[in-house]
């Protein structure tokens, strides 16, 4: 197998123009699973590892800027995060054990493009941007854009992910992660979610509800998001928007779980949410 090992992005992007069937090797966590069980033989590997500048968590305004190479772990210790979008830290803390969050990276948990990426509903709830370059620039592409399929992502075969942008919340709003799996550690997601509320006198003005490994790709649930606005939190509105979760999911089957089961939790978790919220 043939081995690159880029030294700064300019000729991490230079290969990647040169090399297009090879793949580009961050933290490698899933990568070379991927490798070692015999499912990919790539004809070589590009390193990208080395590229500090992707490995930082900048504020640019009103916009976080999180870069592909920054690993779970320093995502979930970031000051930053912790303030604006602390379920991306709590989602980050979930991937694995400590050894894979200390090496796996969040543009790695993107670019693998499983429906169990515990990243990926969070991405997904807060409307975040995806930034890919080549060697003639970078574009952003909505994350809601960015999968095409199972597996399958919107990139150019020259293009790879180097920043992640995601907009700052208003203050007030409330949010949370759930994460369901066979175990409470280093279990892969049955079923996981994301959830966003904000409220102004007793009135829900926005709600965003994104779940993963229930379909092909992450999912929102428009229905449940466009019922809730203008809504007041009460028991009979959660009741509502339960079932309006499961008529409006129909989840996958796999080896994890059944169809049943995942539609079933998917209705639990956004009660678990409505109903802490009213509790509080």
């Amino acid at each position: 197998m043939n081995f690159l090992e880029a030294k700064n992005l300019s000729q991490a992007l230079d290969y990647r123009k040169e090399h297009p069937t090879y793949k580009l090797l961050a933290g490698g966590t899933d990568l070379c699973v991927l490798m070692n069980s015999g499912i990919i033989k790539p004809e070589g590997l590009i390193s990208i590892w080395g590229l500090d500048e992707l490995k930082q968590i900048t504020e640019e305004g009103d916009v976080i800027s999180i870069g592909a190479l920054v690993t779970h772990s320093a995502v979930a210790q970031s000051g930053m995060i912790q303030k604006h979008i602390p379920v991306l830290g709590k989602a980050c803390l979930t991937v694995g054990a400590r050894q894979i969050q200390n090496r796996g990276t969040i543009g790695g948990n993107i670019m693998n493009a499983s429906p169990a990426g515990d990243t990926l509903p969070v991405l997904l709830a807060y409307d975040a941007t995806i930034e890919v370059s080549n060697t003639q620039g970078s574009r952003q592409i909505p994350f809601t854009e960015f999968y095409t399929g199972y597996r399958q992502t919107a990139l150019k075969e020259d293009e790879m992910v180097t920043r992640i942008l995601i907009k700052k919340p208003n203050q007030g709003e409330k949010a949370d992660f759930i994460k369901i799996g066979t175990r409470k550690a280093q279990a892969i997601s049955k079923v996981m979610a994301c959830f966003r509320m904000q409220t102004q006198d007793d009135v829900i003005t926005s709600f965003q509800a994104a779940y993963g490994s229930v379909a092909a790709i992450p999912v929102r649930v428009t229905a449940l998001e466009e019922f809730l606005v203008g809504e007041k939190l009460e028991e009979k509105t959660i009741e509502e928007a339960i079932q309006i979760t499961k008529d409006n999911l129909n989840p996958i089957d796999d080896i994890r779980s059944t169809a049943d089961y995942r539609k079933h939790v998917c209705g639990v978790m956004v009660k678990r949410f409505l109903v802490t919220l009213l509790q509080s």
